[in-house]
């Protein structure tokens, strides 16, 4: 198992997975439509755009949690 300390590590690289997959998919749905490769096509999308999305997520998600901090009561 991974340490707990990890946590914010492992959230963001799971996290930053599904959402470029899920968008990159409909980017690619609605560019190129159900194409014979579409498959090919849609991995090819995701898989540079994770690599973006990754470090993304774990400089922007602490930015994220203060402004959800300020805009909700406690």
């Amino acid at each position: 198992m991974i340490s707990p300390r990890f946590a914010p590590v492992v959230f963001g690289f799971v996290l930053s997975a599904l959402m470029s997959f899920i968008v990159s998919g409909i980017a690619t749905l609605r560019t190129a439509g159900l194409v014979d490769g579409f498959t090919g096509l849609w991995v090819s999308a995701w898989l540079p755009s994770w690599l973006v999305a990754f470090p993304v997520v774990l400089v922007v998600a602490p930015v994220a949690r203060r402004i959800v901090q300020g805009l909700v009561r406690a």
